[in-house]
């Protein structure tokens, strides 16, 4: 089939690599406009427009796509079908309805669950133990069209949001081969979405970093696996600021927010106590917290805020 790739984020890429590999042809590439990243603001490209100029195909990066000119740029290639993997731009009508096969869409999660734009780390902060990847038909509404393929697979305890989103970006290709397999030879079927079902992963910011230690340590851990690599946990010990990498569940009890151990450093929690196994202070690198401990005076009894 000829196909028109949407995508833009590290996620979308294995999905791109794959349909090059294939025996479909990608005509052309849809991408974010590139944006400025760092403290220097350097204007950066999208991963998926990067690995479409490394495979000489043409890459479009549209402001809008709602003035008709995606919609001619796409008709002058008369796609078979539209591929959108993790796009970040909302499709009208008249592009959806336009090519033989519809738009077909690859979405982090298990659909109707977590519709929206940050399914795999809603699933990690919401503790879920099982989650996956739907290819779907794609509507009018957002993320609400029938339901084509499903891949399931289990969140392990101690898995970050960056862990499980690459590997649902590579079982998120091979799902896509599959349903566009099944779509050419007219073997698919089609499922409505269960409405009442249905719940919204909104964007991830920072204003969801401070932890609150007044709650279990099973939701802190939560927290800290869903805001890896980004934005990640926070957290303060005797006026210093700290980033959460990496933590583990203890059986431990105290106060809430007080240091009950250090070896290795944890904090009582409403539930239980959250070991911090790896934090970074400001200005610093990643380290782990005996490492930490070794420079930086804290005691038992000691206060996080």
């Amino acid at each position: 089939m000829n196909i028109i790739f949407m995508g833009t984020p590290d996620f979308a890429v294995p999905s791109l690599k794959k349909l090059i590999a294939s025996s479909h042809t990608v005509q052309a590439v849809f991408t974010q406009p590139d944006k400025p990243k760092g403290r220097k603001m350097i204007l950066t490209p999208p991963k998926v427009k990067v690995c479409a100029l490394e495979n000489n195909i043409k890459v479009y990066q549209p402001n809008t796509l709602k003035d008709g000119e995606a919609l001619e740029i796409i008709k002058s290639y008369n796609p078979d079908v539209i591929v959108v993997a993790a796009y970040g731009k909302i499709l009208p009508k008249e592009i959806l309805d336009y090519p033989k096969y519809g738009c077909i869409n690859v979405h982090g999660s298990l659909l109707p669950k977590y519709r929206g734009a940050a399914p795999i780390q809603r699933a990690v902060l919401e503790g879920e133990k099982e989650t996956g990847v739907t290819t779907m038909q794609m509507a009018e509404g957002l993320d609400t069209g029938d339901i084509l393929f499903v891949y399931k697979t289990k969140i392990t305890e101690d898995e970050t949001s960056g862990e499980l989103f690459d590997r649902l970006s590579f079982a998120g290709a091979e799902l896509l081969v599959d349903t566009l397999k099944a779509v050419e030879i007219g073997k698919i079927k089609p499922q409505k979405q269960d409405d009442s079902k249905a719940t919204y992963a909104k964007m991830i910011d920072k204003t969801m970093c401070p932890i609150d230690f007044s709650r279990s340590a099973d939701d802190v851990h939560n927290q800290v696996r869903g805001l890896k690599p980004w934005p990640v946990a926070t957290a303060v010990i005797n006026g210093k600021n700290l980033k959460i990498h990496k933590t583990r569940i203890s059986s431990l009890s105290g106060k809430e927010g007080e240091v009950v151990s250090l070896n290795p450093l944890t904090v009582a929690c409403k539930e239980n106590s959250i070991e911090i196994l790896e934090l970074q202070p400001e200005g610093k690198k990643v380290m782990d917290s005996k490492a930490y401990l070794a420079g930086n005076k804290v005691s038992i009894g000691d206060k996080f805020t």
